[in-house]
Order: structure tokens, then C-alpha cells, then sequence
């Protein structure tokens, strides 16, 4: 029944067209979504690679702050007798 109600609609050209222009619609509507999708999907990660950046700057400040530290009470010492700390 059905079939026979497509093959009615696909034997009429303006409904032949109509279908053509309606499975065109369809397709570039699907596109749209898709290429919305995806940008969603790349700002994520793009807010994700901003947010590693930022821990990581913050880890290698506090790498090199902990390299610079005195070793032990008498580098303290000799380095606040300097005024250097």
C-alpha cells in the first residue's frame, strides 16, 4: 500500500521534482546540523586545551619557584644576611 502510494507520487514530474528538491533540503539541512555539531565539539576542545595551558603554566611556575628555594636553614640564613631572598 504504501509502495503503491510512493510509486503514485514518483510517476507525477512536479511531484518527481518536488521530492528531488525536498531530499536536497533534507541533505543540506543535515550538513548544517552536522557542521554545527562539530563546532560545538571543537570549541570544547578548544576550552580544554586553554584550561591544560593554564595548569601547566601554573605547575612550571611552581617548579622553577621550587628550584630557586634555599636548600637548607644555613643557605636560608646566608641569603637573608645578603638580602637576596
Amino acid at each position: 500500500m504504501i509502495g503503491g502510494l510512493l510509486t503514485g507520487f514518483a510517476a507525477r514530474p512536479c511531484m518527481r521534482a518536488a521530492l528531488r528538491y525536498g531530499a536536497i533540503a533534507l541533505a543540506v539541512l543535515l550538513l548544517l546540523l552536522s557542521l554545527r555539531r562539530s563546532g560545538e565539539r571543537t570549541g570544547r576542545l578548544a576550552e580544554r586545551l586553554e584550561t591544560m595551558e593554564k595548569a601547566d603554566d601554573v605547575q612550571r611556575r611552581m617548579l622553577e619557584a621550587a628550584a630557586r628555594r634555599p636548600r637548607d636553614r644555613n643557605e636560608l640564613a646566608e641569603r637573608l644576611r645578603n638580602g637576596r631572598f
